[in-house]
């Protein structure tokens, strides 16, 4: 049994691994084109300074500077009223620096993968990664600093190379099934889970050096730690979903900004593993559950005229979180009694196909029957218009409710801008060009616009990830992953907004929020995640 002191170190460890994943590769590429010797020399720049020196994407470079601030090894100065950005050096500058080249064999690892099916142990992927945990065993031929600042930044690098090698394994391990609740209750052999035993178990010896296993001659038994960690892993999966993204990250920032986007034949997305993406914030979703049940119980508790007829869920993901308000409103709502005089409707919407189908497979297993259809969070006119004539559905008589979505909307420029500059820090782009902080509020506020008219009757549910100012993120490291938030969302064109911005934006509009039932995790100025009830 894991303490609550051990649970939160394996928790700080956990999302400083996060943190590794996207700050690897982008400070190896800053570093090996020269843009942090330049940053050290001229001790403060602008980002349009380093976009014409180094022919760079503004909007991408502005994304990996703003990251390095959110580490503590940068300082960021916005001006929004100018629309300018400046990054200077601080006192942790120069240490940090200096250590960035051994991120090179981590993002050379993760560039290899390209060539590899991710979730097939590799020969050659596997020798990589064994070679890098040779270096990182002897701290890269790194001595540790007697002086307190020094030394906390080493660790904090060797803590990146760490979650480089444990992430995307752990996430390919779980995702084969090797957290099989038989693995992780019984000693095993490496044989019984790969064909390539020999090597399966040395990634199993990997591993058990990290002491999630302990090994008796031949075989492997979790540790607490381990399974800690296993059923943790797809706290992971996310982030590591978006390494397609980060490979490409010295075209993004210094030469084809859609590199990303434009890998493969065109009919599936280049820049993230889906399938992954989906397991990964599916099992994100439980935590925020529990808030939403308490607004869901209370909506579908009213006089049965009062309730909507039903709900969409838009962006539906795997379909998790509309079976879960399925059977939370079955069991314990005056709704649930009546379902057969007063059917709940379900529709689940999203612009992959992917999801789509994950969502239909696990609707049928679950024998829940809902309407699976695409929809684009940001045209409801269209949602709307198919619903009607498809289904005979009218979207305002249904309790709209997301997760995770209006982030991840396609730009449209805003038709006008803000009265007042924006207060938001964020770095956003799009297709390798800066969108002012200003456009960026004006868009959002547009976007929840159009929903307006489809919301006034039973209002919008929504979960929403948020950005943090980098100052802040620098006082939390190992307490968020807003590190790994911002890199791979701002490296694949989505817009996530402090919580104040978002609230202050919303407000703008008429949207007004039910305050006793918001919530946001953590409850502090170091917040990511939203609960809200908007009513137009």
């Amino acid at each position: 049994m894991v303490s609550k002191a051990l649970q939160a170190t394996y928790r700080e460890r956990l999302f400083r691994h996060l943190d590794g994943i996207v700050t690897a590769p982008s400070a190896f590429s800053l570093h090996k084109k020269g843009v942090t010797t330049y940053i050290l020399d001229k001790k403060e720049v602008t980002i349009g300074d380093l976009t014409s020196t180094f022919d760079a994407n503004e909007g991408y470079l502005n994304v990996a500077l703003r990251l390095l601030a959110s580490q503590g090894w940068l300082v960021q100065h916005i001006d929004n009223s100018t629309n300018t950005v400046t990054y200077s050096i601080n006192e942790h500058t120069a240490t940090a620096f200096a250590l960035f080249p051994h991120y090179e064999e981590v993002t050379a690892l993760q560039k290899l993968s390209e060539n590899y099916h991710f979730r097939k142990f590799e020969v050659a992927p596997f020798k990589m990664l064994q070679d890098i945990f040779s270096k990182y065993r002897d701290h890269y031929g790194i001595t540790l600093s007697q002086d307190p600042a020094e030394r906390t930044i080493q660790e904090q690098v060797l803590a990146h190379i760490e979650g480089s090698i444990l992430g995307p394994t752990l996430v390919h391990l779980s995702m084969n099934g090797a957290f099989h609740k038989y693995f992780m209750q019984a000693s095993f052999r490496p044989e019984e889970f790969h064909a390539d035993g020999e090597n399966f178990k040395k990634l199993l010896d990997i591993l058990t050096y990290f002491e999630l296993f302990t090994r008796k001659e031949h075989t492997y038994q979790f540790t607490d730690k381990g399974l800690f960690f296993a059923k943790r892993a797809s706290a992971y999966g996310v982030t590591v979903s978006y390494i397609p993204t980060l490979r490409k990250l010295d075209d993004l920032l210094f030469g084809n900004a859609l590199a990303a986007k434009s890998q493969g034949d065109g009919s599936q997305e280049g820049h993230v593993d889906r399938a992954m993406n989906v397991w990964g914030s599916g099992g994100a979703h439980a935590t925020y559950f529990k808030v939403v049940d308490t607004i869901i119980l209370d909506i579908f508790n009213k006089p049965l005229d009062e309730q909507p007829k039903g709900i969409l869920d838009m962006g539906c993901g795997n379909g998790a979180f509309l079976i879960h308000l399925y059977n939370l409103i079955e069991r314990h709502t005056l709704r649930g009694k009546h379902l057969d005089e007063h059917p709940l409707i379900l529709v689940g919407a999203d612009y992959n196909q992917t999801a789509i189908d994950i969502t239909k497979q696990n609707l049928i297993q679950a024998e829940i029957w809902a309407k699976v259809m695409w929809g684009d969070i940001g045209d409801p006119d269209r949602l709307a218009t198919d619903l009607q004539e498809e289904y005979d559905i009218t979207l305002g008589d249904l309790l709209n409710v997301r997760s995770f979505l209006d982030h991840n909307r396609v730009w449209k420029a805003p038709a006008q801008s803000t009265k007042s500059p924006s207060t938001s820090t964020g770095a956003f782009a799009y297709e390798g060009a800066r969108i002012s902080n200003n456009d960026a509020e004006a868009s959002l506020a547009e976007h929840f616009g159009k929903w307006s008219p489809y919301t006034g009757k039973h209002g919008l549910l929504l979960i929403e990830l948020h950005s943090v100012p980098p100052a802040i993120a620098a006082d939390y490291i190992g307490k968020t992953a807003v590190t790994a938030y911002d890199a791979t969302h701002g490296y694949s064109d989505q817009f996530i907004v402090e919580v104040p911005v978002f609230h202050k934006v919303l407000d703008s509009i008429g949207m007004k929020r039910d305050e006793k039932l918001s919530k946001k995790f953590p409850n502090n100025d170091a917040a990511t995640v939203t609960v809200n009830l908007f009513r137009h």
